[in-house]
């Protein structure tokens, strides 16, 4: 990593919507650290990937459900960035892992919501807050919701409640950060064909049509649709794009 290249964090980039991410901001000439769960392969092969474009990435594992790793995890990730780049500090931060809960309200356990809260909020809220003595001002935060935070699909409610809550948290913070120039957006992919939620956009053909039929460009989105949307918002050209909600669903539901 160079001293002139800005340095973006992002969580769960092994796959999936994060690996688009990560690909696109490093197309953008930004270098990359990022986090994956459990699969070190499909890190590796991420890592492979941005080196390839010409840009630097390392990979930490890390469960962004506890918020006991992170002090941890950020002094590693300062201790990585201080030995290569001479500086301890990086410029954007990327909430974006997650996983999915299809439940109806009538179903749903304690345990269940405890366990969605915890990444999609908790998590969030937490790692936020720890690495902002890590950043540099002047960066960005861009956090992930859901189409379904506006658009209401039966099963949805835990899930896009707490992205709903992610949308107001990123006006509070970039409210709260603006005075170190810290510029906070949320970006909110409509339904896409990816491994998430066990692949049911993707695979699911009857879905799949059903959602195509509701979107005014006629088909699902695609991983490729959404990673150049964030890393948009991590250069000079979104320097006044703030406190914004950016839905990218190709007019799902209007």
């Amino acid at each position: 990593m160079s001293n002139n290249n800005k340095i973006a964090l992002v969580t769960g980039g092994s796959r999936g919507l994060g690996k688009n991410m990560v690909v696109a901001l490093a197309q953008k000439g930004i270098d990359i650290v990022f986090t994956y769960h459990t699969n070190k392969a499909a890190a590796d092969e991420v890592i492979a990937e941005v080196k390839a474009l010409g840009q630097k990435a390392f990979a930490f594992q890390l469960d962004t459900s506890n918020v006991q790793l992170f002090d941890s995890f950020l002094t590693k990730v300062s201790e990585h960035l201080q030995a290569e780049t001479g500086s301890p500090k990086f410029d954007f931060l990327i909430n974006n892992a997650g996983t999915a809960l299809y439940s109806p309200i009538t179903d749903t356990t304690a345990e269940q919501m405890d366990a969605i809260f915890n990444i999609h909020y908790k998590g969030i809220f937490f790692l936020t807050q720890k690495a902002l003595s890590h950043m540099n001002d002047g960066g960005g935060i861009v956090n992930i919701s859901s189409g379904l935070a506006r658009i209401t699909m039966p099963g949805s409610s835990v899930y896009a409640s707490m992205k709903g809550a992610v949308e107001v948290l990123t006006r509070y913070m970039a409210k709260e950060l603006g005075s170190r120039k810290i510029r906070v957006n949320v970006v909110a992919p409509g339904a896409i064909e990816t491994d998430f939620g066990g692949g049911r956009v993707r695979d699911n053909e009857e879905i799949n049509k059903q959602i195509a039929s509701i979107t005014a460009l006629g088909r699902v989105g695609l991983p490729d649709d959404i990673g150049g949307v964030v890393a948009f918002l991590c250069t000079d050209d979104a320097r006044w794009i703030n406190a914004q909600r950016l839905e990218v669903s190709g007019g799902q539901a209007i």
